[in-house]
């Protein structure tokens, strides 16, 4: 051993075939962070380890064919075609590709966003006349 450190290697692409179409799906690239994360805004608190896609489509199906759309790097016209299966299999691979990203980044926000709310709740607000049951 020469005593120098690993080069870091690129993340090996996660293929699929969708709508007809081979994808390779890689992590998130910098530059696609801030539309990801807004894109994602409206479904983080419905994010789990097991996210019910078919749910979030339904509440907030805009976001997630946006989302999906800039993590596949693929038009939003063309996500929004997809077949029901196709896009809930192509959500699930973007969010396990992206599981770093949702692990370390968007749930940590989303914790203490929800311990802020539930801070503010809890606080009477300044005042406020307490009410007679």
């Amino acid at each position: 051993m020469t005593g120098e450190p690993f080069a870091v290697l690129p993340p090996v692409p996660v293929t699929l075939v969708i709508g007809g179409q081979c994808i390779d799906l890689t992590p998130l690239k910098v530059g696609e962070v801030p539309a990801f994360a807004r894109a994602m805004q409206p479904i983080v608190a419905s994010l789990s380890a097991s996210p019910d896609w078919l749910a979030m489509l339904a509440e907030h199906g805009e976001a997630v064919i946006a989302a999906v759309a800039i993590a596949t790097r693929r038009p939003v016209d063309w996500v929004a075609d997809l077949d029901l299966d196709d896009a809930v299999h192509l959500a699930e691979a973007v969010f396990g590709v992206n599981a770093d990203f949702f692990i370390r980044r968007l749930l940590p926000s989303v914790t203490q966003a929800a311990a802020r709310i539930g801070q503010a709740l809890e606080s009477p607000t300044p005042g406020a006349m307490p009410s007679s049951v």
